[in-house]
């Protein structure tokens, strides 16, 4: 793991009237794009040959004759065939002579390598670098291992499918997609034998994989990703904020649910078993009765982070949980970074976040924002790592 005074002295070396925000340009990079030009900070999209179109043609800036953006929120991009071409080292000084601070995503982790990101890229990230470890199921001290220090609800794990006597959920990863899941249902052992050779058959999971997947009871219930922010330098109110929640849109999945249930009996082989890949978010709310609760969840796993993660969770952490018939939180998953689904409160924020801020108030935005009040109070080593 790079030292964080190894960073910090990375960090000297800037301009102190040019700081940038920069972003692989994937996952949620137009949410932290979109919130730094809100804030008045020049943006930097790392992009892939092939998917580039997006961020320097459609949403590229455009100003008016005072320099103000009055389109668009990428200013600056590079392109490369493949993400990680940005650990090489001169690109990565390339990114310290612009001035860029990086926030880290999903693709990030998952196009360049946790191991890389840990002890090569010398580039001050905007986060908790070595929290994100935690993210990768079947890691000694990964997320679930956290949860339980914590004290936090999360769906019971099986050891054996053998032991399968309800209804669980199989979690691995899919064999072809690199960011996205090979998960299946099953409530029984039968179900899972025949299911797990059906989608080993597809190419949709490995054998090995298989052996390694996590198998957890299912749990009945909605879906809430909660999209929370802990500010390190917050000096007078609470340091935890709920900025918003999401839910996902899963393919197939999603498909499968509007087919009546006849209908589904009628799928071929390989149709009958949903796939859950992610293609869309959508907004949600919870009863102001759960909020406590909710927050309550953030406090404990803010408080793990710090006992176990030294220095701890920094700025957006997205909590995924399920309720259950009795109203009761189980968290299945853990983003210690900036949430998939926070580009349906771009722009326009959510409710929770702006009624906190009284502004229209996004993850990216709320990050933006962290980066000047930490630069004003001269913190800025406070929340990079």
């Amino acid at each position: 793991m790079i030292d964080r005074n190894e960073i910090i002295e990375v960090l000297q070396e800037y301009d102190p009237t040019d700081y940038k925000i920069g972003a692989v340009a994937s996952h949620s990079a137009l949410d932290v794009f979109d919130g730094a030009v809100e804030e008045g900070f020049q943006t930097y999209a790392i992009c892939r040959s092939g998917r580039e179109q997006t961020y320097t043609n459609y949403f590229r800036t455009k100003c008016d004759e005072d320099g103000c953006v009055i389109r668009g929120v990428v200013d600056d991009w590079v392109v490369y065939d493949s993400f990680d071409e940005l650990l090489q080292p001169a690109e990565q000084q390339s990114l310290i002579d612009n001035n860029i601070l990086f926030i880290p995503n999903r693709s990030f982790t998952s196009y360049c390598g946790i191991d890389a990101i840990e002890d090569d890229f010398r580039v001050p990230l905007v986060g908790s670098r070595n929290l994100l470890r935690s993210e990768e199921r079947g890691e000694e001290q990964d997320y679930y291992w956290l949860l339980d220090k914590a004290g936090l609800p999360y769906p019971e794990k099986l050891e054996d499918p053998q032991e399968i006597d309800e209804l669980v959920m199989v979690k691995l990863p899919h064999a072809v997609k690199k960011l996205e899941r090979g998960f299946f249902s099953a409530a029984t052992y039968e179900e899972y034998m025949e299911k797990s050779e059906s989608l080993l058959a597809q190419n949709v999971i490995t054998q090995s994989a298989l052996d390694n997947a996590r198998i957890e009871r299912y749990i009945i219930g909605p879906v809430f990703n909660l999209d929370f922010f802990y500010s390190p330098i917050e000096e007078d109110l609470s340091p935890v904020e709920l900025l918003g929640i999401d839910w996902r849109f899963e393919t197939s999945l999603d498909g499968h649910v509007r087919l009546p249930a006849p209908q589904q009996m009628t799928l071929d082989p390989g149709q009958v078993t949903p796939e859950y890949t992610v293609c869309g978010h959508n907004s949600a709310t919870l009863r102001e009765s759960l909020l406590e609760e909710a927050f309550e969840l953030a406090e404990k796993y803010v408080a793990a982070t710090q006992k176990y993660y030294d220095p701890g969770i920094i700025g957006p952490f997205c909590l995924q949980t399920c309720v259950d018939k009795d109203l009761n939180f189980y968290i299945y998953d853990v983003a210690p970074r900036v949430g998939g689904g926070t580009n349906v409160h771009m722009s326009v924020g959510h409710p929770y976040g702006n009624t906190t801020w009284r502004i229209p108030m996004s993850t990216g935005r709320r990050l933006a924002m962290e980066i000047r009040n930490a630069i004003e109070m001269g913190k800025l080593d406070m929340i990079v790592t």
